[in-house]
């Protein structure tokens, strides 16, 4: 199978109801937690970034990700337009660059 990616660009899955869209995302982490086959790298860009952060309703999915050793990446850009960068609880801040190197290199799923 093929390394994914998956780019994750807002803390909300879906357009629409925002609360139906955390509880959205909320399961598709957990479950990709449960999932046999995981991701090489999640991508969190844009306000996708405060599920990275302190407080964030979906921290405890994404550090269990991190140990099962999917990488996690936040942009720096989007974590300091938001005054996040202290805030950081799981995964690591990364520059466009190497974003842009990962979906390259991958195949990529937008969310």
């Amino acid at each position: 199978m093929p390394f994914k990616v998956i780019l994750i660009q807002s803390e909300v899955l879906g357009r629409g109801d925002e609360e139906l869209g955390m509880l959205l995302m909320a399961n598709f982490l957990r479950l990709l937690g449960e999932s046999q086959d995981k991701p090489g790298t999640l991508i969190f860009w844009n306000s996708g970034v405060r599920l990275l952060c302190e407080g964030s309703y979906a921290l405890a999915h994404l550090k269990q990700l991190e140990g099962q050793g999917v990488e996690i990446l936040a942009c720096t850009t989007c974590l300091e337009y938001f005054d996040m960068m202290d805030k950081l609880k799981a995964g690591k801040p990364t520059t466009m660059i190497k974003s842009i190197q990962s979906m390259l290199s991958s195949d990529i799923v937008c969310l």
